[in-house]
């Protein structure tokens, strides 16, 4: 799913099995990690960690980082929003009172998804537009 995203031009690089592990299985950090299907079909995944000292984000130790990665054939089929109703549900039940997502300047679905969320910008940086969820 995630080459498909890749193949779409919506993202940079392609991933293997090793990097999706390392990136959003990481047990240690995962606050929850959910993925959707359509008929036996991975569609789509949401990925929330918590935030720790010195990661690649820039994100305050203690908040969560969120992404969420939908397949270009079912984009704003509500996928992403049902996801999200899971993630916040996790997010609230291990004490987080901030998720961060930092996204592309340039990946306009996802600052479309993020603000339909209720994620607001809260500055800029190396072509990255982190967006902050208040718990």
């Amino acid at each position: 799913m995630q080459n498909a995203i890749y193949r779409a031009g919506l993202r940079a690089n392609p991933v293997d099995v090793t990097l999706i592990r390392e990136r959003y299985l990481d047990v240690e950090r995962t606050v929850a990690c959910t993925v959707a299907d359509q008929d036996g079909r991975i569609v789509g995944f949401q990925s929330l960690k918590r935030a720790w000292p010195g990661n690649p984000y820039g994100v305050p130790s203690g908040w969560g980082i969120i992404g969420t990665h939908i397949h270009p054939g079912v984009g704003r089929s509500g996928v992403g929003r049902r996801l999200f109703a899971i993630s916040l549900s996790a997010a609230k039940a291990a004490g987080l009172r901030h998720v961060d997502a930092s996204i592309g300047a340039d990946n306009v679905g996802a600052l479309a998804y993020y603000s339909a969320m209720g994620f607001i910008p809260y500055g800029e940086k190396d072509g990255v537009i982190p967006h902050r969820f208040d718990l």
